[in-house]
């Protein structure tokens, strides 16, 4: 979700305040893939280099974070919206860790969209994090290396249950993987927008769905 600091420089405000109005594209987004039926969408909302950021837009960002759940969550919720967290928590703050597990059980016996929030999350972690649950699968003798597989790999994954992904979205013209779900992308259509994120709307979802819908998915074939 690129470009909320560029949003607000471009108008003459702090930082901060593009993240804010980043909010309103998150409702618009979320709501709308609900109301259009899609099976998951992946917001990436905290990356595991974030965190170099100046010190008071990380405290900003976890708190805001904390309140952006208190006040959407509900909303989330009434579109049967099932909210899951991936990435590593140990460095998030108590009361936002709380609030996220708060979120995931108020949402667990949803049935429609899987939102998944990576928060705290890198690509290289997840799979460091898959290797050392293998490892120790070998080390309890339930595996041999030989025997690793793509599918092995992907039940380590934080969310084993979403592991291809078919569409991934770029605002603000970013043309880079930005160390995002390395392992799931590997056959993902890549769609990139000029639009920064705060004036992200369902809109501009259905266009890049529409693009998606355009191409041939060959996946290494003819």
């Amino acid at each position: 979700m690129d470009g909320n600091g560029r949003w607000a420089t471009q108008r003459g405000l702090p930082r901060i305040e593009g993240h804010r109005e980043g909010e309103k594209a998150v409702t618009a987004t979320v709501v709308g893939g609900a109301e259009l039926g899609l099976e998951a969408m992946t917001l990436y909302a905290f990356s595991t280099e974030n965190w170099k950021r100046p010190t008071d837009e990380v405290r900003f960002l976890m708190n805001f974070n904390r309140e952006l759940l208190d006040r959407r969550v509900q909303l989330f919720h009434e579109n049967n919206v099932k909210i899951r967290f991936i990435g590593r928590r140990d460095r998030v703050p108590k009361a936002l860790a709380r609030r996220m597990g708060e979120s995931e059980e108020t949402t667990r016996k949803n049935t429609g969209m899987k939102l998944n929030v990576a928060f705290n999350y890198g690509g290289r972690a997840e799979i460091v994090d898959a290797m050392k649950a293998l490892g120790e699968e070998i080390v309890a003798g339930k595996l041999k290396p030989g025997s690793i597989t793509e599918k092995s790999v992907s039940k380590h994954l934080y969310l084993p249950d979403v592991t291809d992904y078919d569409l991934m979205i770029r605002t603000a013209g970013e043309m880079r993987i930005s160390n995002f779900l390395l392992w799931e992308l590997a056959y993902a259509e890549l769609y990139v927008t000029d639009i920064t994120w705060p004036e992200f709307r369902k809109k501009d979802l259905l266009e890049a769905i529409a693009e998606y819908n355009r191409r041939i998915r060959k996946f290494g074939a003819l």
